[in-house]
This record gives structure tokens, sequence and C-alpha cells, in this order.
């Protein structure tokens, strides 16, 4: 299929991560349908994209909502006429608190925004897809494949991303759909390195200490892998996880 005639759903598109992606999937010519809460940024990634040449639309976007996500296919549908790629990125990193002081509601949000999140997406997306076949490709993390202290239910939410990209990439690979993750592990994004990131200097600094390479990794880094997952060049890959992490989990 050629990638002129594609159309790719971004969740969390508007900054870090998603949005690199969402420009890499356009500058490769695929229509882009931008998911997001920020409708200020997200509509700015969409205008960067169409002063670009590209196509894209923007629907805001909860994805810890149902309702969100049922609107953000049937708006992609309407709008771009197809759906043939998902890249399930939207997430939060929840506060740094010790399990047993953690708290069902922070828990509750942690999970309902990365795990439950991804989960909606895919119920609406999977079925929009069965006729013609497609990608999905679902961000979940380092994290997702050991523990970090202090960090319970993000680490419970990736490791659920993991198995859910698993169990989808069997149950649907007969209709020529394949699901897989990317693992990113330090990316320079609003969550590490942003105003509002939780972060320290001496904690990024520990951290990359562990790192092979030494330092963090652009968000165009992990758009690369997420651009040849969602390609006819990986085929062949489905229920796969890759990690995106300079060596760490190498450790």
């Amino acid at each position: 299929m050629s990638t002129a005639t594609q159309v790719a759903i971004v969740t969390g598109g508007s900054a870090g991560i998603g949005r690199a992606t969402a420009l890499a999937f356009a500058d490769s010519g695929v229509a882009v349908s931008l998911g997001d809460l920020n409708e200020e940024r997200g509509s700015l990634v969409v205008k960067e994209i169409r002063e670009r040449g590209g196509r894209a639309i923007f629907t805001k976007t909860d994805v810890a909502q149902a309702a969100d996500c049922s609107r953000l296919v049937d708006e992609t549908v309407r709008q771009l006429g197809r759906l043939d790629i998902a890249f399930n990125n939207a997430g939060i990193p929840g506060d740094p608190r010790l399990t047993a002081d953690y708290g069902l509601a922070n828990w509750q949000r942690v999970i309902d925004v990365n795990l439950t999140g991804v989960f909606n997406c895919m119920t609406y997306q999977l079925p929009a897809m069965i006729a013609r076949g497609g990608a999905i490709v679902n961000t979940a993390s380092i994290f997702g494949l050991v523990g970090a202290p202090g960090n319970s239910a993000y680490c419970a939410a990736k490791h659920g991303v993991i198995g859910l990209t698993k169990a989808a990439a069997l149950e649907y690979g007969r209709y020529r759909i394949r699901v897989n993750a990317v693992c990113p592990g330090y990316i320079s994004t609003d969550m590490t390195v942003g105003p509002d990131t939780r972060f320290t200097e001496e904690k990024i600094n520990k951290c990359l200490s562990t790192n092979a390479l030494r330092r963090m990794a652009a968000p165009e880094e992990v758009a690369n892998l997420v651009i040849w997952l969602a390609s006819d060049k990986a085929s062949y890959v489905s229920g796969a996880h890759y990690t995106v992490d300079g060596g760490i989990t190498a450790s």
C-alpha cells in the first residue's frame, strides 16, 4: 500500500514523541489525525503539517474516556476516509510515591490514561482496520520491562501495555493487523526536561550513568522506530516490543 493513501492516528501528538512521530508520518506522505487534550498545541502541530504540504486534523481527546476515543476514530474516518495506522502514545508519569502511599485515586489516574487509554483506543481502531488490515504501535516504556521505585502505577500500566499488545497481535493477525510496542528510555521531552518535570539534573545524570550511550534520545529517534514498525518494511513483525533506551536495559 502506498503511504500516499494511508491515514494514521497519533494520540498524545501535541508534543514530544507524539509530535515528532506525527511530523515524520506527514513527511512520508501519511495523513495524520491527532488526538490530544491540549487543543492549542495540537492545532499548532496540525498547522505545521499543513504548511509542509501534508494533511492533518485535530480532535480533542482524553484517552481515559472511551467516548473520546470513539469520536477520534469516527472523525478520522469521516474526514480522512479510512484508518491504516495508529500510534497510541498518550501518557502521564504520575507522582513519585511508595506503593503503600500511592493512594487509589492517583493509582487509578495513571492506569486510566496509560493502560486503559490504550485499550480504549484499540477498542475502536481495530474494527476500523479489519477490512483492509493495518498497524498499531503502542507506547510502553523500559519501565514496562523493569521496576522503578516510587513508580508502581506507571510500571504496572506499562507492563500491561506490553501484555495488551501481545494479546491483540495474536487475536487480530488473521485480519492482517499488526500490533507492536515501543519501550522508550530517557527521552528529551517535557516529561523529562520541561518546566514541570519531576526529574532533577542530579537524577537525570544518575539515570544516564547507566546508559551505554550516556545521553538522552531525541523524540525523533523514537519516531524513526515507530515509522518503521508502521510500514510495510516491518510486514512480518507483530506482537513484539522494542527498546529505545541507549542500552539501559542491556545491563
